[in-house]
């Protein structure tokens, strides 16, 4: 088309790229007989052995001392159909991993090594933070590589677990690098929210407060009844009050992604 606000023409480009991706709940991740992963994993019927590299929060690995080893066990159950490249990484958790590039330079320089392609995952099992540096690195090694999401929290679970952003602080200024990123697939396990404790248990239902008050009346008022069995976890599959974790935080998710 012509412009004439300028002399000669100007062309215009325009395009656009879909994107979906999966959000599941499960329990067990990485237990031998759950399918889940492996499945998120072939998704898309390549017919090929997919390689992966792991990080994982140090919080959640202290949490969970068998993390590494379970993972490990996991990938060679599976083998015929996923590669582990190296065992599984941990890293920083909370916002120290985002002060500086040093995690990014790690990861990156590890893809690298690895000889990773756009056919290949990374996987971030963490908090928010770690999600946001994993992600970030994995965004700008050869344009994008396909990210598995493990929020381990409350908060990232409803939050930075299901958005496209990644990033990290740099010039004194929070989030101030970084790309908008799609996951290739958010894995949600209940278990990782039982070890919490009560300052991180909360934050999330603060969230979920917001959510409710911004976009729901319905949700809001759900969440006013049953205020006491969300206020705290507890072992097992439920809440105080007999809430059940899954559930909750299926309605959550749903009424932060504006599909309720």
């Amino acid at each position: 088309m012509k412009d004439k606000a300028v002399s000669g023409t100007c062309c215009f480009q325009s395009f656009s790229v879909p994107f979906s991706y999966p959000v599941h709940f499960t329990r067990n991740l990485f237990d031998l007989d759950n399918p889940l992963l492996c499945a998120v994993l072939n998704r898309l019927e390549e017919n090929r052995r997919h390689r992966a590299i792991v990080y994982a929060d140090e919080g959640v690995s202290l949490a969970h001392p068998a993390l590494g080893s379970r993972i490990a066990a996991y990938f060679e159950n599976h083998a015929q159909s996923m590669e582990l490249c190296s065992q599984p990484q941990v890293i920083p958790g909370g916002e120290r991993i985002k002060e500086n590039w040093d995690a990014v330079h790690r990861i990156i320089g590890e893809i690298g090594e690895q000889r990773l392609d756009r056919q290949s995952y990374v996987m971030a099992i963490g908090g928010g933070a770690v999600l946001d540096a994993v992600g970030f690195a994995a965004a700008i090694v050869h344009r994008g590589l396909r990210l598995i999401r493990v929020p381990t929290t409350t908060l990232a679970q409803n939050d930075a677990g299901i958005g496209v952003k990644n990033s990290i602080n740099e010039l004194g200024q929070k989030n101030f690098i970084g790309t908008f990123a799609p996951p290739f697939a958010v894995l949600n396990d209940a278990d990782f929210l039982t070890t919490l404790d009560f300052d991180h248990w909360i934050a999330g239902i603060a969230e979920a407060f917001k959510v409710a008050i911004i976009k729901d009346a319905d949700f809001f008022a759900f969440l006013l009844q049953n205020a006491e069995g969300v206020s705290e976890p507890e072992s097992g599959t439920h809440g105080r009050g007999g809430l059940p974790l899954c559930g909750l935080f299926i309605w959550i998710i749903s009424a932060a992604m504006g599909i309720l």
